[in-house]
C-alpha cells in the first residue's frame, strides 16, 4: 500500500495572521498523526507575507510534543545559510527528545530574495559562495550526525551534542537533478519537489538510484515525490476550491509573495492571457479531484517515480479544506 506524508508550509490565508497560520499547522499535524500518515514536514521561508514558517527546528519541537507517533521533519533546512555543526546539534537535540521520529530534510535554495539571504548569512556573505560550498557542508553535517568526521579534517575531534545512539533520517530535497546527485553521493534519501517543478522529476529519481552510494545513512536508495493535492467529495467542489492554489502559484511565479486568496477573491482576479496559460501549465504540479480521482492519480504518480511513498502539500484557503483533504486521503488509502 502506498504511504502518504505531508509537507506543510504554514500558508497564511487572507484575513488571518501568521500566528493563526502556525496554529493551523499544529492542527494539521495532529490530524495527520491520528489518520495514519507517515511523516509531517514543515518548510523554511523568510520575509514572506504569505508563509509563516521561518524556523522548522522550533516548529518541529512543538509538533512532536503535540503528536504521538508520526515522524516530524524539515522540508527543509536551508543549509547554505548556516553552520553545519549548529544544524547537526539542533537535530540531535530533537532526536534525543523524540527518538526515532525526526527527519532532517536539507535544501540549498535561498528561501527568499537575495537581499533576505544576505540578512540571514550576514551582509558581507556571498550567497553564490555558500551554494558552491553546499556539497562540503553536507559532508560535514553527516560527519557530525554520525560521529564520523574523517581523521585530519579541520573538525576532527568535534562531536555534536547531545550524544545519542540514534540519528535523524537525512533527506536531500530539490526540484532539479542536481540535488539528486548530491543525495546519491552522500548516501542520503532524496525527495523531488514536483510541486515546484512538474517536469523531469522521474529522470532525476532514476539517476539518483543508479548512482547511489551506500552509507551509514542508507544501505539502499530511498526516494519520495512531493505534489500539491486538493481532494473534496466531488470533482466540481475540488475544482472550485483549487482556484486558491492556482492563483497562489501564479502570484509566486510573478514575485507576488502575498497571502492565500479565497476562491471568491481568486474569481475576481484580473487574469491576462499569459496568466491563463500559466494556470493550465501549472496543473502538472497538482492533483485535484474527488477521492477516486485523486487516489488513481497519486498511484500513477508513484508508479512513474517508482516510489512507495508520496508527500502531499495540501492546498486551499480554509483550514477545513486542507483537513478534509487529509481525511479523504486517509479513507481512500486506508491509512489508519
Amino acid at each position: 500500500m502506498l504511504k502518504l506524508s505531508i509537507l506543510d508550509q504554514s500558508p497564511v490565508s487572507s484575513g488571518f495572521t501568521h500566528s493563526e497560520a502556525l496554529q493551523q499547522t499544529i492542527q494539521l499535524a495532529q490530524a495527520a498523526d491520528r489518520l495514519g500518515f507517515t511523516r509531517f514536514w514543515v518548510s523554511e521561508h523568510h520575509n514572506s507575507t504569505g508563509l509563516a514558517g521561518s524556523s522548522p527546528e522550533v516548529l518541529i519541537s512543538t509538533l512532536a510534543a503535540r503528536t504521538q507517533r508520526i515522524r516530524l521533519g524539515s522540508g527543509g533546512v536551508l543549509l547554505p545559510h548556516y553552520s553545519a555543526y549548529k544544524v547537526a546539534e539542533n537535530f540531535r537535540m530533537l532526536e534525543a527528545l523524540y527518538p526515532g521520529r525526526i527527519d532532517l530534510g536539507i535544501g540549498r535554495s535561498p528561501g527568499g530574495t537575495p537581499h533576505t539571504a544576505k540578512a540571514l548569512r550576514g551582509v558581507s556573505a556571498d550567497l553564490f559562495e555558500g551554494l558552491e560550498r553546499f556539497p562540503a557542508q553536507v559532508t560535514d553535517l553527516l560527519g557530525f550526525l554520525s560521529d564520523s568526521v574523517e581523521p585530519g579534517h579541520v573538525f576532527e575531534g568535534i562531536r555534536a551534542t547531545p550524544l545519542v545512539p540514534s540519528m535523524p533520517q537525512v533527506w536531500l530535497l530539490g526540484s532539479t537533478g542536481q540535488s539528486g546527485v548530491y543525495a546519491s553521493q552522500a548516501g542520503a534519501a532524496f525527495c523531488f519537489a514536483h510541486f515546484i517543478n512538474g517536469a523531469g522529476g522521474q529522470h532525476a529519481v532514476r539517476s539518483y538510484r543508479s548512482s547511489f552510494r551506500s552509507s551509514a545513512l542508507n544501505v539502499v536508495p530511498q526516494a519520495t515525490v512531493c505534489i500539491y493535492v486538493l481532494c473534496a467529495e466531488t470533482a466540481a467542489e475540488a475544482e472550485a476550491l483549487a482556484s486558491s492554489i492556482d492563483l497562489r502559484i501564479l502570484q509566486t511565479e510573478k514575485g507576488e509573495f502575498t497571502s492565500v486568496k479565497s476562491p471568491e477573491e481568486a474569481e475576481l482576479y484580473a487574469y491576462s492571457d499569459w496568466d491563463q496559460t500559466r494556470l493550465r501549465d501549472n496543473r502538472s504540479r497538482m492533483i485535484i479531484g474527488d477521492p477516486n480521482q485523486v487516489r488513481m492519480q497519486l498511484l500513477r504518480l508513484a508508479e512513474s517515480y517508482q516510489v512507495d511513498e508520496v508527500m502531499v502539500v495540501t492546498g486551499g484557503y480554509h483550514l477545513e479544506t486542507r483537513l478534509r483533504t487529509l481525511e479523504l486521503l486517509a479513507e481512500a488509502f486506508r491509512l489508519a
